[in-house]
């Protein structure tokens, strides 16, 4: 049993070094809590250590690096790394963007956006919008790999809704973003159904944050007569994006359709049409009945929408606790940040006060991280084996006491 069971035997046949014990068990939590402060300490020093090997000449040497910082941000809020180390992050993942390979550029893309939604501070945001802007760009011009163009153009969207405050840069990058809508970027080979696919969701996205300010009568009706144009392309994907588009346009373009009424009626009358078509559509052979079943679901409420303003209401769990939204706004924000974070999104959602800020989610029960949860364990293991003690204390002075009592009524006999 060794020593520790000969110590409990001990205490439970003599009631005796209770006080030893407890201090045991005090001390065994304070080395969890210890534990815990170490693993931050380690984490740390990876981070260094990783933000350190950015500066190294051999690209491979980078992307391994950004990997693992990119796994780092989204696994757990960086804050006090970031807070140290903003202005240092944000020049070498530009440093990648300007001189990287394709796959680099990509890693460097999305650790930017991780980094625009970690800092609680307004002005880096901002100022890291502002320093990214151009060579991003610039990236952009360059190369048509589908995968450097799509990380782009996303990573464009989160810098641009968590980083303009007051809306100057939001309509120059939602016009750029347009041109890959369009498909008027200059290039000669057509763009990927994926390509245009982000490319709308990450306009929508922007637009969900800029209340309609980046649009009139005239470029409202433009998007508006272009996504129905959309509806009709052969990919789902494509046709999903373009009616999250229409019915944001349609929810923020109430003061905008009063200017333009009679166009406005035309194009609306198609649109209903070509959205209850689709609401229906039928499974052709080899068709994915997940994803049919999906677009049923998000037309059928743009129809709703369309018919009669009623938005879709949804829930998530969080914890023990609900996220919900009821605009489409909040419903296109959730689902672009759901993608962008994966599987982590929940975490971050617990954690980070910006994202909470931004859909109203207050936790109501509090959430613990590992190291909390062990030490938790350690303090109900702790109680529980004092309280065995103390029970175990108590029975052995009966069982004492009954002996002593016996032993006194024996000598009278």
């Amino acid at each position: 049993m060794g020593k520790r069971g000969s110590q409990r035997k001990s205490a439970e046949s003599l009631g005796t070094n209770d006080d030893d014990s407890v201090s045991s068990s005090s001390a065994d939590m304070s080395k969890l809590t210890l534990a815990s402060g170490t693993e931050a300490v380690q984490q740390d020093s990876s981070l260094d250590s990783w933000l350190e090997a950015l500066y190294e000449k051999r690209g491979s040497t980078r992307e391994k690096a950004l990997s693992l910082i990119i796994e780092a941000f989204t696994k757990n809020l960086q804050h006090q790394f970031v807070e140290k180390n903003f202005v240092t992050l944000l020049h070498q993942y530009l440093h990648s963007i300007k001189r990287g390979s394709a796959k680099e550029i990509c890693l460097a893309a999305r650790a930017i956006g991780l980094l625009a939604m970690t800092t609680n501070c307004e002005y880096k945001a901002h100022e890291l919008l502002e320093e990214s802007l151009r060579p991003l760009l610039e990236a952009l011009k360059s190369g048509s790999e589908i995968s450097k163009i799509s990380h782009i153009i996303e990573c464009l969207a989160v810098i641009t809704f968590f980083g303009d405050n007051d809306g100057e840069e939001s309509e120059g990058v939602m016009q750029i973003i347009w041109e890959f809508i369009c498909q008027k970027t200059g290039s000669k080979s057509k763009l990927s159904p994926a390509v245009i696919t982000t490319a709308i969701s990450s306009w929508s996205f922007i637009l969900s944050n800029a209340n309609g300010c980046c649009l009139n009568s005239k470029n409202w009706q433009e998007a508006v007569s272009h996504f129905s144009t959309l509806l009709e392309k052969d990919d789902r994907s494509v046709r999903n994006a373009a009616g999250e588009a229409l019915a944001i346009l349609f929810e923020i373009g109430s003061k905008i359709k009063k200017d333009s009424a009679d166009a406005i009626q035309q194009l609306e009358g198609k649109i209903l049409y070509q959205v209850e078509d689709l609401s229906r559509e039928a499974g052709g052979r080899g068709s994915n009945k997940e994803d049919l079943g999906s677009q049923r679901n998000l037309f059928r409420d743009l129809l709703k929408f369309l018919r009669d303003g009623s938005c879709p209401e949804t829930s998530m769990k969080i914890g023990g606790d609900l996220l919900n939204t009821d605009t489409w706004s909040e419903l296109i924000q959730l689902n672009l940040l759901k993608h962008f974070l994966g599987e982590r999104f929940s975490k971050h959602m617990q954690e980070n006060e910006l994202l909470r800020s931004l859909f109203k989610f207050t936790l109501m029960k509090k959430h613990m991280s590992s190291g909390e949860k062990k030490l938790q364990k350690a303090q109900f293991a702790s109680s529980h084996k004092e309280m065995t003690r103390a029970l175990n204390k108590e029975r052995n002075s009966s069982q004492l006491a009954k002996s002593g009592h016996f032993a006194a009524c024996g000598s009278e006999w």
